[in-house]
């Protein structure tokens, strides 16, 4: 394949990706420090039409506005000199010392303000940039001991949080939709709304549950031993899918943000079906860390994999949707008919109650001896996925 990506496909990452200069608990960084405008340059030369920060990203915490300003300058005339798009922004609420018992659910009640204002601030850069998104992963939103928490009163002030968030957003205009990123651990022991299961339940009791959505994460879903496709596809079914992360993962173990595609590479595939062709029209953003072991040019040889990981699985996807045999396969296997309504048009349970052929004459015996044919669509997929039909 000779298809190199370009802005139409709407690949974006985020200035921690290709920054992240690879220090972890048991080792020093083995990268120097990486300029957010260089970052912009980069990713603009391999394709990519939009990249996304933290706060902490693009301004060292705790610079003075005068500072704060040429760093957003910076970063503005970089962006109009490549084209690239802010599509999303986020806060930083995790590394600084202040946040060691969260944010928006710390038991001191003084450093929830201070977080409410922080995400504020950067929400008046978001919006300033374009950004339609934004972003909260509430990483130290959680507790090593349940003796910590009282659950439902840090559930209040989580939805306090973002119902305060919401409300400024729509005071001052902007626009801008709220995403929550689920994560079942790491760096907590266990935190706050750790799957996007918990956070679609936790999104109905808002009071602008309208706005607020989902930043599903591959690797973050994986970790808990769920299936990241059937998260996003009922997260579409919700109408809440407002940004997702892409990236790989090797089962339910430490967060590893590996390459996309680099991981469960069958999942990768259907994932790339479901974006195409489930009605998702939002970037396709690459969450993730370039190998520790990597110099450099390793990092932008491994943006450039992510980028050319999707786009030869979305190759593979309409093969496998155009292959005549692939279709007779879903026939048989009666995929189609789960689009027909159990019930039909202007029936009521009283008429299927009096139906004695959904139940008096059916025969479930007769019914049990015809098999589905799953077998062979699966592996009909993984000749698809590895390019082998």
């Amino acid at each position: 394949m000779n298809e190199q990506p370009t802005r139409a496909d709407r690949f974006s990452f985020g200035l921690w990706t290709v920054g992240w200069r690879a220090a972890d608990p048991f080792g020093e960084a083995t990268r120097p420090a990486l300029d957010p405008v260089e970052a912009v340059h980069r990713l603009a030369e391999l394709g990519a039409y939009g990249v996304t920060f933290h706060d902490d990203d693009l301004i060292p915490f705790g610079a003075d506005d005068t500072e704060r300003d040429r760093h957003i300058a910076r970063f503005t005339r970089a962006l109009a000199d490549t084209g690239l798009v802010v599509p999303m922004a986020t806060t930083n609420l995790f590394t600084h010392p202040v946040f060691r018992d969260g944010g928006l659910t710390s038991n001191d009640r003084s450093v929830r303000r201070y977080a409410l204002r922080k995400v504020m601030r950067n929400m008046d850069l978001a919006a300033e940039l374009g950004a339609q998104t934004y972003v909260l992963w509430g990483g130290r939103e959680g507790s090593e001991t349940d003796a910590a928490k009282d659950v439902a009163a840090a559930l209040d002030r989580y939805r306090e949080g973002i119902d305060t968030l919401a409300q400024y957003s729509i005071d001052q205009g902007y626009g801008l939709k709220l995403a929550l990123e689920p994560k079942p651990n790491e760096p907590r022991g266990d935190i706050f709304l750790p799957t996007i299961g918990h956070a679609l339940g936790f999104i109905s009791t808002l009071r602008h549950h309208e706005i607020v959505g989902l930043n599903p994460e591959v690797g973050h879903e994986q970790m808990a031993g769920l299936n990241f496709v059937h998260g996003v596809g009922q997260a579409l079914w919700q109408g809440k899918l407002f940004h997702l992360d892409l990236n790989g993962q090797k089962g339910p173990r430490y967060d590893q943000d590996l390459i996309f595609g680099h991981g469960d590479l069958l999942s990768a595939f259907f994932l790339v079906d479901l974006l195409e062709n489930g009605g998702y029209e939002g970037p396709r953003h690459f969450d993730y860390k370039p190998l520790r072991t990597e110099d450099s040019d390793g990092v932008w040889a491994s943006a450039a994999a992510n980028m050319r990981s999707y786009l030869l699985l979305r190759e593979r996807a309409r093969a496998f949707r155009a292959d005549p045999e692939v279709r007779d396969a879903l026939a048989a296997s009666r995929v189609p008919e789960l689009s027909v309504p159990t019930l039909s048009p202007g029936e009521t349970p009283a008429d299927l109650r009096a139906d004695t052929s959904a139940f008096e004459d059916f025969d479930p015996d007769k019914a049990a001896e015809r098999g589905y044919g799953f077998v062979r669509l699966s592996q009909l997929a993984v000749e698809h996925a590895i390019g082998a039909r």
